[in-house]
């Protein structure tokens, strides 16, 4: 592995030269990607896709937009402290407009970090894993693969069939940003290589033996052009990018503490019992100054007779122990730079810090309470039925095309369900003319599937199962 170096992680060049014509010397390129994606309609969705409980008509649980908000505002602020440190104690970066350019691309790429997520979150991706492991051991696949082939297409190779057997959220959002994300061509969003690469989070192929091992990836057989080109400009290759940690780091102390504040809110979680319990002996051992300033907090709501107690208490318990975390994830980051850069790093940054014990008994808290609380297991079980059928439905009409649609059949009628821009995105072809809907191989109609039903939001995907089932009228 070769030692990275900063004048290439971050990489403000983008596939397609950018044409912006107003120009701000304070903005730089990662700021750019901001606002190239804020107004989008890709994160618009995940205003209605799950973080832990789905379907919520109330308006305080988290979805992933607000989610992903927190997180990039966690990012930023770490990432700002690790700029300043490279600049004044390292010497590293060479001006404060460095440091200001690694807080925008770890922001940016926090805020798009979920892009990818498929309705009812990593439960959906599950369901998809699952669904294509069971279809393509089937007769029917072995079927529909004969006839392609018989018509000139080639057999799905061994990372092709991965890449939905192993469905990876982080490789949709890299798939989204440089081609979805549909403007004026190909390119997408065209976000910069500094930015895909962070986003990478597990940069290797779904055919990789990490793959197989670890059942994540970082991008599908069809961007694997992008991820060469990721390797040579960015500096990346089975090492991550230095600030993906970053990244990786704000989204866990991110949920670690609010996905209890939700289970509260909801009244999954007991908040008196765990704090009088589990808070108390742990704060007490661990941080002691800590747990006498939450105390105080705690007797003052008791005094002031604050309502909804459980709820501030909570809140003011989230605010230490993000805290405690940020802290220690900056001091992993700065003891484990070197071997972060040689990449030779192991695990994650909170997994390798003083808050190592505390993140432990922050997943335990949301185990027993929140994701295994009855609501969510039921809506879950919900999306378990959605997701398969609308798999059933969407994969037999699209692979039965084989001449232009003209909508007449029922295939072809399915098929026009179907995002208009994901159907136009398929058939553009590189420095070539375009091609009909009908020639596509296999794979790319199984994207097209994929791209379409990773991309609802759990309110679409639960109201499309009901009109296709009869349930529901249009």
């Amino acid at each position: 592995m070769s030692r990275m170096e900063w004048r290439k992680l971050l990489n403000g060049n983008r596939i397609r030269k950018s044409e912006t014509l107003y120009v701000k010397k304070q903005r730089n390129e990662f700021d750019k990607d901001y606002e190239r994606i804020i107004y989008s309609s890709s994160l618009r969705r995940l205003q209605d896709k799950a973080q832990v409980f789905p379907l919520q008509e109330n308006d305080f649980t988290r979805t992933r937009l607000t989610h992903s908000l927190e997180v990039a505002s966690l990012g930023q602020s770490i990432a700002w402290e690790i700029g300043i440190w490279l600049l004044e104690e390292k010497k590293i970066f060479k001006d404060f407009w460095q440091a200001k350019e690694l807080a925008s691309l770890v922001e940016v790429t926090c805020l798009v970090h979920d892009l990818g997520n498929p309705p009812f979150g990593h439960y959906g991706e599950d369901i998809i894993r699952s669904w294509f492991q069971n279809w393509f051991e089937s007769d029917t696949f072995k079927e529909i693969q004969k006839k392609y082939i018989d018509n000139g297409d080639v057999p799905l190779n061994n990372q092709q069939m991965n890449d939905f057997k192993f469905f990876e959220g982080n490789a949709q959002a890299i798939r989204i940003l440089s081609k979805l994300q549909f403007l004026n061509d190909e390119y997408g969003a065209n976000f910069t290589l500094g930015s895909l690469a962070t986003l990478m989070k597990y940069p290797w192929s779904s055919d990789h033996e990490y793959a197989t091992s670890k059942k994540k990836f970082g991008y599908f057989y069809s961007e694997r052009e992008l991820f060469e080109k990721l390797k040579k400009e960015v500096g990346i290759g089975e090492q991550r990018h230095p600030a993906t940690y970053l990244l990786e780091a704000a989204d866990d102390i991110a949920y670690l503490t609010a996905d209890i504040e939700d289970g509260v809110k909801k009244r999954a979680v007991p908040w008196e019992e765990i704090y009088s319990g589990t808070i108390k002996k742990f704060f007490g051992d661990n941080y002691p100054d800590h747990f006498t300033k939450l105390e105080e907090h705690r007797l003052k709501a008791i005094k002031n007779k604050v309502p909804n107690r459980e709820l501030v208490g909570v809140q003011n318990f989230k605010v230490m122990a993000q805290g405690i975390m940020i802290e220690a994830v900056i001091d992993s980051f700065k003891e484990n730079y070197e071997s972060i850069m040689e990449g030779s790093f192991k695990g994650d940054l909170l997994e390798n810090s003083s808050a190592k014990q505390l993140k432990e008994e922050l997943v335990n808290i949301s185990i027993e309470y929140c994701y295994k609380n009855t609501e969510v297991l039921t809506l879950e079980l919900v999306g378990d039925r959605v997701l398969n059928e609308l798999l059933n439905f969407f994969v037999d009409a699209v692979v039965k095309i084989d001449k232009k649609p003209k909508a007449k059949l029922r295939e072809e009628k399915i098929l026009h369900l179907v995002s208009a821009n994901f159907r136009h995105i398929q058939t553009l072809k590189e420095g070539g003319p375009k091609i009909e809907i009908n020639e596509l191989s296999l794979y790319m109609r199984l994207l097209l599937v994929t791209d379409f039903i990773s991309g609802m939001t759990d309110s679409y995907a639960v109201n499309l199962h009901q009109q296709l089932s009869g349930i529901k009228l249009p």
